[in-house]
């Protein structure tokens, strides 16, 4: 498994593109100025080891040189040891509303960018609990099992949208169906459903099955985003507002934050409502919650014991460099001999 430590290095491989063009440009000017002096086959004559491709080759091996020294900057380790880690902690399931409706801009950025950050900040603060992702809309699909690979977690939270479902409405329902099957056994104490969403429920069964989650072990936290004024539903191309969503009947549909609903979910399963307009408090809250439970012995493998391989990198561009400094331009008796690249010599 490879890990860099430092990304931000990346940036000095813009150093290539910068000399390919110095070196284009060099020469383009050097051959408008021999055509001043004399025509090409007098410039042959007088200058008969003069070679475009060694040119090529020392431009090449410089650029190679950068790239090389420029990731030995970034410094890439590779895992050379799996281990079994032992760990106490709280299975953590999200279930992010991307329904039509998360697209409403009542609250910056939008609904469902508010949800993404909220997940994000919530697994930043996490230590050893393990975390899953559901995405529902009419319909609810298992995004990310129980992991404790917080990256991938994000990854994939950050690849949502309210397009990946083809079901459109919103049916909280599903989605906490569908988390019964994310926990190990039915005799967890320390299984959490943490659903975000504008509390709209277009199937009306929510209760029931939050109250069957609840016999299960099931503790449901909500979170609302949005605000109770609401707003309308954009619809855009390439960022910009073409117009609103509409009705049946031409009207401009203006979508809520459904604070009852959620409050009535979090109460038939043990939890509790919280209004996600403050990242912080969100947190805070959600962390004093997850304190609160049982915490369940897991194990999980980890990559460990990363080495450094940047010195690899870094021997490379240095001899690279001292090879480039050596490189002459012109043609060189043993390669005229040897006639490696077909040139013909006058």
């Amino acid at each position: 498994m490879f890990r860099l430590d430092e990304n931000i290095w990346f940036w000095t491989l813009l150093v290539i593109p910068v000399i390919i063009l110095l070196f284009i440009g060099l020469q383009i000017w050097r051959r408008s100025v021999q055509k001043k002096f004399a025509d090409a086959n007098l410039l042959k004559r007088l200058s008969p080891n003069q070679s475009l491709f060694k040119s090529v080759l020392k431009v090449v091996v410089l650029c190679s040189a950068f790239a090389c020294l420029s990731i030995a900057l970034v410094n890439p380790k590779i895992g050379t040891k799996l281990e079994t880690v032992r760990s106490e902690g709280v299975d953590i399931v999200f279930a992010v509303d991307v329904s039509k409706s998360m697209l409403a801009e009542d609250i910056a950025p939008n609904r469902l960018e508010k949800s993404k950050q909220l997940v994000t900040q919530i697994v930043n603060n996490l230590v050893s609990d393990r975390v899953g992702i559901i995405a529902y809309a009419g319909k609810a699909f298992p995004q990310l099992p129980i992991t404790t690979d917080y990256a991938s977690a994000k990854m994939f939270l950050q690849n949502m949208n309210t397009d990946m479902l083809s079901s459109q409405g919103t049916a909280i329902s599903e989605a906490i169906q569908l988390s019964k099957t994310y926990y190990d056994n039915e005799d967890q104490t320390n299984r959490v459903l943490v659903i975000i969403s504008d509390g709209e429920d277009h199937d009306g069964e929510a209760m029931s099955v939050a109250e069957e989650a609840a016999e299960q072990g099931i503790k449901i936290l909500t979170v609302g985003v949005g605000d109770v004024k609401g707003g309308p539903i954009p619809i855009k191309r390439n960022g910009v507002v073409l117009s609103y969503k509409k009705d049946n009947s031409g009207e401009t549909v203006i979508t809520r934050l459904n604070e009852t609903t959620l409050k009535d979910i979090a109460s038939e399963a043990n939890g509790v409502y919280i209004n996600g307009s403050n990242t912080a408090e969100v947190v805070k809250a959600i962390k004093a919650e997850l304190d609160k439970m049982d915490k369940q012995e897991f194990e999980s493998k980890q990559i460990a014991d990363f080495k450094d391989q940047f010195q690899w990198f870094l021997g490379l561009g240095i001899l690279l460099l001292f090879i480039d400094i050596f490189f002459l331009e012109r043609k060189t008796a043993w390669l005229k001999k040897l006639n490696l690249f077909n040139e013909t010599y006058i």
